[in-house]
């Protein structure tokens, strides 16, 4: 088992800025999900796509954390706005494959690069020097959260 070796001071710092990050990055998901007329599960659930332009409600739903109930909802929207077509599976009514459309492969390229152009405006405020040390210090954070998450809690 690891020691601990940091202060509470530190952690509390740790916990205070990473309340604050979350909270800003669900601000900024929310002025680009309005931007493009998406509510903002609307726009988790089309960035879940990335570059596969299909996948399935169970690993949807898992990925978010949603119930079926709340993800079927979201989809409903998405199809409707035509960037998702939705097909139930034959061996299995309750899983259903969900593809992008045309319209839905655009609209994940537009909100990939507008997220992509956001945290290039984000870095212009810091200093060029501070960025690849910026950079590792969060793919350190992420993986030590990761970790933590994946431990088992019994």
């Amino acid at each position: 088992m690891n020691e601990i070796t940091n202060t509470p001071a530190e952690a509390a710092q740790l916990a205070d800025l990473t309340f604050k990050l979350l909270a800003n990055c669900q601000e900024k998901e929310a002025r680009l999900a309005e931007q493009h007329g998406l509510t903002q599960a609307e726009f988790r659930c089309l960035r879940l796509f990335g570059t596969e332009e299909s996948s399935n409600n169970k690993q949807i739903a898992k990925r978010m954390n949603l119930s079926p109930s709340r993800l079927t909802r979201i989809i409903d929207g998405l199809v409707r706005k035509d960037y998702l077509i939705r097909e139930i599976d034959s061996n299995d009514r309750r899983n259903m494959k969900v593809t992008l459309s045309k319209q839905g492969v655009l609209i994940v390229q537009q909100l990939n690069n507008a997220y992509i152009n956001i945290h290039r405006e984000i870095l212009t405020d810091i200093d060029e020097v501070q960025h690849k040390p910026l950079i590792t210090a969060m793919t350190h954070l992420l993986s030590a959260l990761e970790k933590w998450i994946a431990k088992d809690i019994s």
